[in-house]
């Protein structure tokens, strides 16, 4: 368990520690005196904070943390799941995660009223031409390689049940989201994609559950800005035997997709 809190730490602190980093140097590049960047930090002008700067501070802190877990050998790096050409494995994958994003949103609108904070942020950054390679491509490898190759790998081995490791790697994965409204979902995502780890011992499959999954809401936003402010009822037209249809289309996606993946992914 030490060495969960330490992984943890280390992300939190590389994350954390760069932005604000890049924050203040960006700031003072463009002519801000220490005291306006002082009161940034302190909430008073958080629209200081642009999206390039965070695109940066993502790019800047993730390649640091790549490089700092592979240098102390807290997330094994191998090619050997990909050597297997375990192509089904990633192509279910892909289908799975497809099929988990309408019945998360819903379960998501059942759950009380939670705050997002990073909607306004979030919707920016895929805005913005480099905002696909940051959330689309650099997070989804990230965050599988800390919280699966090094958090979840440490309490396998440390935890005789492996359904509980399972689920304390994807509370961490969810309170690390700055986003209350993210949390639910990203608990949910985390026990499948830590199931998925357990069964293959690779992030690989995790990394592209994740790509698809992070790329379909990069492409809603581009292509459908409006609808980061809908409901799934509003987004069919108040028509709730549509959302029950595509919450039931979406299972006949996820299920046969989850089997498909328990008879091909062996431990």
């Amino acid at each position: 368990m030490k060495k969960t809190i330490l992984y943890l730490f280390g992300f939190l602190l590389i994350q954390f520690a760069l932005s604000w980093i890049v924050y203040a140097a960006w700031l003072l590049a463009t002519g801000s005196s220490q005291e306006y960047v002082m009161s940034v930090f302190g909430g008073a002008h958080p629209e200081a904070i642009t999206a390039p700067m965070m695109i940066l501070a993502s790019a800047l802190s993730g390649a640091a943390t790549i490089a700092v877990f592979v240098w102390r050998k807290w997330a094994v790096m191998s090619p050997a799941y990909l050597r297997q050409r375990h192509w089904d494995v990633f192509f279910w994958c892909a289908v799975a995660s497809l099929g988990t994003i309408i019945p998360s949103i819903w379960l998501q609108e059942q759950m009380p009223a939670m705050k997002d904070y990073m909607a306004d942020s979030f919707t920016a950054i895929m805005t913005n031409d480099y905002g696909y390679f940051v959330l689309c491509l650099l997070t989804p490898f990230v965050e599988e390689m800390v919280f699966r190759g090094a958090i979840l790998r440490t309490l396998l081995c440390s935890v005789s049940n492996h359904w509980v490791a399972i689920l304390i790697s994807a509370a961490l994965f969810a309170v690390v989201h700055p986003n209350p409204a993210q949390m639910p979902h990203a608990l949910l995502m985390g026990l499948l994609l830590g199931w998925m780890y357990y069964r293959t011992g690779s992030i690989l499959p995790g990394v592209v559950l994740h790509w698809v999954n992070n790329t379909v809401a990069y492409a809603v936003t581009i292509l459908l800005p409006a609808s980061n402010d809908m409901t799934l009822s509003q987004l069919f037209g108040g028509n709730q035997t549509s959302v029950i249809l595509s919450i039931v289309f979406s299972l006949f996606i996820f299920l046969p997709a989850i089997y498909q993946l328990n008879m091909r992914m062996k431990r």
